[in-house]
C-alpha cells in the first residue's frame, strides 16, 4: 500500500503529475500516518459501514477507511488528482470515485443507491472555506449513522459549545438539533502540507434518531434561531423583534414572558428546548391571529 504520509514518497509522485496544490481549494494533505488511522477508528467504521468520504485528496484517510468498511464512496472535485489516486487507492475493490461536486449531489439518492444494506456513515477532512456548507448539506440529508469531521478546531468548539458560551451560535443550535457531537482530539499544524496557520480538531456528529422536542414548524424554528443571535449584544427580545417585524418590540416580550423567560433574557443562553418553546408560541399566534 502506498505510504500517502511520507512526504519522500508523494513529493516524486506529486511532481511526477505536475501536481500543484490549490489555495482556492483548501488543500492541505496529512503527512502524519496516525491521523488518518485515528480518524477511521474513532469513527467506528467497520465491515457492516458504507463511508462516503468527501474530498479524499491523495487518498491517506481513503486508504484507512477502504481498509476497514464495507464499501467507501469518494467524492472528489479535483479532477487532477485522477492519476495520483490510481496510484494510492486504486488497489481497493470496495472503493468508488465519483468525480463531483457534493454540493451538487442528491446525497439521500446517492447513499440510498451505493450503501444498500450498509450502516451510512460520513467522513471528511474538510477545507475550511466550505466546512459550514458541507456540514449542513451532510445533516440536512438525514440519511448517516454519524458525520465525523476534521475541521478547523475554533468551528468544532463551535458545533460542540454549551448555551451560554462564547462559542455558542445559531450554528451550534442546528448542528445539534440533528446530532449529538463529541470533540474527539486535536491535530497540529505540523501534520499537513502546506501547513495551515490554525490547529484542526476531529469531531464525531451522532445522528439523533429521534429528537426530543415538540417543535411545529422546522422553519419557523430556525428563523427564531437567527433572529434570537442577529442582535448578540441585545436582549432577545430586540432580535425576535428584528427578525419578526410582525411581532413588533410588544409582541416579542409577549412571547419571551408566554414561554416563562425573563423579559432581559439573550437568545445565547437559551438551549434547543427553550427555542423550540419560543418558535411554537410564534406559530400558535400566527394561527390565532
Amino acid at each position: 500500500m502506498f505510504d500517502v504520509c511520507n512526504i519522500q514518497v508523494m513529493k516524486p509522485l506529486l511532481n511526477q503529475y505536475g501536481f500543484h496544490f490549490s489555495k482556492a481549494k483548501g488543500q492541505n494533505f496529512l503527512i502524519a500516518q496516525w491521523v488518518p488511522e485515528r480518524i477511521a477508528e474513532d469513527a467506528g467504521v467497520d465491515e457492516a459501514a458504507g463511508v462516503l468520504e468527501i474530498g479524499p485528496g491523495i487518498g491517506p484517510l481513503t486508504q484507512q477507511l477502504c481498509l476497514r468498511a464495507g464499501k467507501v464512496c469518494a467524492v472528489e472535485l479535483d479532477t487532477r488528482l485522477k492519476p495520483i489516486l490510481e496510484m494510492t487507492v486504486g488497489e481497493f475493490s470496495n472503493l468508488e470515485i465519483i468525480w463531483n461536486d457534493v454540493l451538487k449531489l442528491d446525497i439521500p439518492a446517492l447513499v440510498a443507491e451505493k450503501f444498500s444494506g450498509l450502516r451510512p456513515m460520513a467522513c471528511a477532512n474538510l477545507p475550511y472555506y466550505i466546512t459550514s456548507d458541507i456540514l449542513t448539506a451532510l445533516l440536512e440529508a438525514e440519511c448517516f449513522d454519524s458525520v465525523t469531521v476534521m475541521v478547523q478546531k475554533e468551528v468544532a468548539q463551535r458545533i460542540a459549545a454549551k448555551p451560554g458560551t462564547a462559542d455558542y451560535s445559531a450554528f451550534t443550535v442546528f448542528c445539534q438539533y440533528y446530532a449529538q457531537p463529541e470533540l474527539l482530539f486535536d491535530v497540529p499544524a505540523g501534520c499537513f502540507l502546506p501547513q495551515p496557520k490554525v490547529t484542526s480538531a476531529v469531531i464525531c456528529l451522532r445522528v439523533r434518531k429521534e429528537r426530543p422536542w415538540q417543535i411545529d414548524s422546522e422553519e419557523l424554528f430556525f428563523r427564531t434561531v437567527r433572529a434570537s443571535f442577529a442582535m448578540r449584544r441585545k436582549t432577545l427580545q430586540n432580535g425576535l423583534a428584528a427578525g419578526f417585524p410582525e411581532l413588533g418590540k410588544a409582541g416579542a416580550g409577549e412571547v419571551i414572558a408566554a414561554c416563562g423567560f425573563a423579559s432581559d433574557v439573550r437568545g445565547e443562553t437559551l438551549d434547543i428546548a427553550g427555542f423550540a418553546a419560543l418558535s411554537n408560541e410564534i406559530n400558535r399566534r400566527r394561527r390565532h391571529g
